[in-house]
């Protein structure tokens, strides 16, 4: 395994991170611990989940995800593992999780004390805002189109002091955001260092072969800023793990189970995905290889989140951590690109 240091911090992360959303859902209790066994095993020491997971989000598994990390995180040597969790945004899909979603006081409270609860834990490495709670561009929306948001009022203040208290309080030692925009982590930087609070270490956006928008904006900002970015969905929720090719539908796999997340399923990423797995096999690489190592190279990537539901996914996953992509590869990739700019943002 290969390691880099959560920015402005001590702290050492694995270069790849094991995402769990699957662990309640697709993963029994009994696989997720087998998952999370084996990740250690190959040196990964760093885990990602979340308060709404499993996914997609429902009422009778929210949760679950965290109690299956809780109930293989008690037997571990907690000072080995670096834990992230996320607290839900404004959403009225996961209004089971609380009635009042967002980020509140009494809303991180009441997220926080339970996330601890589920994973047997008395702290959180890496806690996250999982989505803005503004109207902004997030989750495959295009075209920013400003809307009066009278739901919402600057907050971060309030926001980033009860984070700040968390961390005096030992429940959590950093804090980073999720899907978020440039002007939205520039605010969070700029009001830490105003009021010397607590800093926004990491970022976790979704970065792919086939969604490079974290490119245009945030890669400066994530550079001149030292702020990490946490790549989720690598492969496209699979779809550059080239299971999906030819029409192929695999059983139990996220795209046949759910049909309804099609973020990577249109015309434009297909024919992307034919092209990179093109260009897999002209290097005697597999399409999972050259889609991880694509993600694990970039110099704003402090770690890039994998999730599997099989166990000889997983491996294919981890093992993308040898593989190196020259200049000239590189360069290949980006004339791909240029044949349809990110068609799944």
């Amino acid at each position: 395994m290969k390691y880099t240091i959560l920015p402005n911090t001590s702290i050492k992360v694995s270069k790849i991170c094991l995402g769990t959303m699957t662990f309640g859902e697709q993963n029994t209790e009994i696989e997720a611990h087998k998952q999370l066994n084996y990740a250690v095993e190959k040196g990964i020491n760093f885990i990602d989940t979340a308060e709404m997971y499993s996914v997609p989000g429902r009422a009778e598994t929210q949760g679950s995800t965290e109690k299956f990390i809780g109930s293989w995180l008690k037997d571990q040597k907690r000072e080995n593992l670096i834990a992230a969790s996320k607290i839900a945004g404004p959403n009225p899909v996961f209004k089971h999780i609380r009635e009042n979603l967002g980020f509140t006081n009494e809303a991180i409270d009441d997220a926080i004390e339970k996330s601890l609860k589920r994973l047997q834990t008395d702290y959180i490495d890496l806690y996250q805002l999982h989505w803005p709670d503004r109207n902004t561009n997030f989750f495959g929306k295009r075209n920013y189109k400003h809307q009066n948001d009278e739901a919402w009022s600057d907050n971060f203040h309030q926001v980033i002091e009860k984070l700040n208290s968390l961390v005096k309080q030992g429940k959590i030692r950093h804090y980073g955001v999720s899907n978020e925009t440039p002007w939205g982590l520039m605010r969070h930087l700029s009001e830490s260092e105003k009021n010397k609070f607590t800093r926004c270490k990491t970022i976790q956006n979704p970065y792919s072969l086939l969604n490079r928008i974290f490119e245009i904006g945030l890669a400066e900002v994530a550079m001149r800023e030292n702020v990490g970015l946490l790549a989720y969905s690598p492969l496209g929720f699979g779809r550059l793990s080239g299971k999906y090719l030819n029409g192929t539908k695999p059983k139990k796999s996220r795209l046949t189970l759910f049909p309804k997340m099609a973020r990577y399923n249109s015309e434009q990423s297909l024919f992307l995905t034919q092209k990179y797995a093109e260009l897999a096999q002209e290097l005697n690489l597999s399409l999972t290889q050259l889609a991880l190592a694509f993600v694990n190279q970039q110099p704003f990537v402090t770690s890039t989140i994998i999730g599997a539901t099989k166990m000889e996914q997983l491996k294919e996953n981890i093992e993308s951590i040898h593989v190196e992509l020259s200049e000239e590869i590189l360069q290949k990739i980006d004339k791909i690109q240029n044949l349809q700019p990110n068609p799944a943002p």
